[in-house]
């Protein structure tokens, strides 16, 4: 748990530094728009990155635990898989329109 939060420090701090130059633009509020729409995508990226390892490594660690299943599991996973990626791909056509 302490390695989740040490590795989300350091992201959030170079998120920051990588924002400093998109707000140091010049055209008032526009900025702020634009790096909204970014980060939005960005956290959806983060997210669904997640998402899928946890459901392949709770597939992996399934198909271990009882291999007669594992066609059903990998089925599944597939299938979940695909619904998280369909939902991604949704969520960043939304932030990029919003940019």
């Amino acid at each position: 748990m302490f390695k989740l939060a040490k590795v989300s420090g350091i992201a959030v701090v170079l998120l920051l530094l990588a924002a400093a130059p998109a707000m140091a633009q010049e055209g008032g509020s526009s900025a702020l728009i634009t790096f909204s729409g970014s980060f939005g995508a960005g956290l959806v990226t983060i997210g669904a990155a997640y998402g899928i390892s946890k459901l392949a490594s709770s597939a992996l660690e399934g198909m271990a635990r009882q291999p007669e299943v594992a066609g059903n599991i990998q089925t599944a996973m597939i299938i979940a898989a695909a619904l998280i990626e369909g939902f991604t791909f949704y969520a960043l056509y939304i932030c990029m329109i919003r940019a």
